[in-house]
């Protein structure tokens, strides 16, 4: 029953492509050892079944009999700068494996600015980094951030918000939002780790990139900005599609577990739904709730400024 199923799911992902050319192509068997597994005389071996689920992107957790069970994966820990670069690359290799097309829509409930913006050679970029990184780790000596070095991982991080600025895109924000970095910004220059003209820098920075989201949400059809007040948001990402969908769920500021649990996804999607049914369209609601929202940002980013200069 459960191969049944797995074939299933095969043939729904490869179209009108060969079954047994398929599966002999990845298994590395014969043409006839392949029609033997396809017509149910013969079974898959565990690792045929794995390496069978791990090539097509199928969720194994679906053959579960318990609706209450479902299988998971988790991405690498990250505890020091020097695995920033195995994250970025992972995240890459998520976007690789999913179907991207138009047909794919990106779901943020941003608790924070999302990650994706903050992926560039900038002083914020850098800045955000160095809060992260003694966030994640309780043993890392605090230094002054002009002496903090991340490792260069340029290429990847370029690559990875470009993709993600190209896909269909639905965030959700709040007023808490973009509050984090700016409490962030202030508790490092109160203890004397953020002098003043690199605070300056960042807030300017900051205030850059809530232009230019200000600016997507006017002109960019595919990026949908949601103010939503009701909830608390959790920086869940939830990547939909027809096909095939991916559920992210942080465990901290850099570890996700990944779930493609094809229930799971539609109950995601429903939930995401509803959320943007009890939330207000910065794109279609008009200019002036639109500036009342990115003005409060604006306020709070000036309203810092003049304190740390004081």
């Amino acid at each position: 029953m459960h191969q049944e199923r797995l074939l299933k799911e095969i043939r729904r992902k490869i179209g009108d492509n060969s079954l047994n050319d398929e599966i002999a192509n990845i298994l590395h068997i014969s043409y006839d050892a392949a029609h033997r597994r396809s017509s149910l005389k013969a079974k898959f071996s565990f690792e045929e079944a794995l390496e069978l689920a791990k090539y097509f992107q199928i969720s194994l957790d679906q053959f579960q009999i318990s609706d209450h069970q479902i299988v998971v994966r988790k991405t690498s820990a990250v505890s020091k700068t020097e695995d920033l670069e195995s994250f970025f690359r992972n995240n890459l290799t998520v976007f690789e494996n999913l179907p991207l097309s138009n047909e794919m829509t990106i779901y943020y409930s941003a608790k924070d600015i999302p990650f994706f913006y903050t992926l560039s050679d900038t002083l914020l970029s850098r800045f955000k980094v160095y809060v992260w990184m003694n966030l994640l780790n309780a043993q890392q000596v605090f230094i002054p951030f002009l002496e903090f070095s991340p490792p260069n991982f340029e290429l990847n991080t370029k690559e990875l918000r470009k993709i993600y600025e190209e896909q269909n895109v639905v965030e959700l924000w709040n007023d808490m939002t973009a509050a984090s970095v700016l409490q962030q910004i202030v508790y490092y220059h109160e203890t004397g780790l953020l002098k003043k003209n690199e605070a300056g820098i960042i807030l300017q920075e900051l205030k850059e990139l809530i232009e230019y989201i200000e600016k997507k949400t006017e002109n960019n059809p595919k990026f949908h900005l949601y103010e939503n007040e009701l909830m608390h948001l959790s920086n869940d990402i939830f990547f939909h599609h027809p096909q095939q969908s991916l559920f992210a769920i942080p465990t901290n500021m850099f570890g996700y577990l990944l779930i493609n649990d094809e229930k799971t996804c539609k109950e995601t999607q429903n939930y995401f739904e509803h959320q943007i049914k009890n939330s207000k369209s910065l794109n279609t609601s008009g200019n002036r709730d639109r500036k009342k929202f990115f003005n409060k940002i604006y306020v709070q980013i000036e309203d810092l400024k003049q304190k740390i200069a004081l």
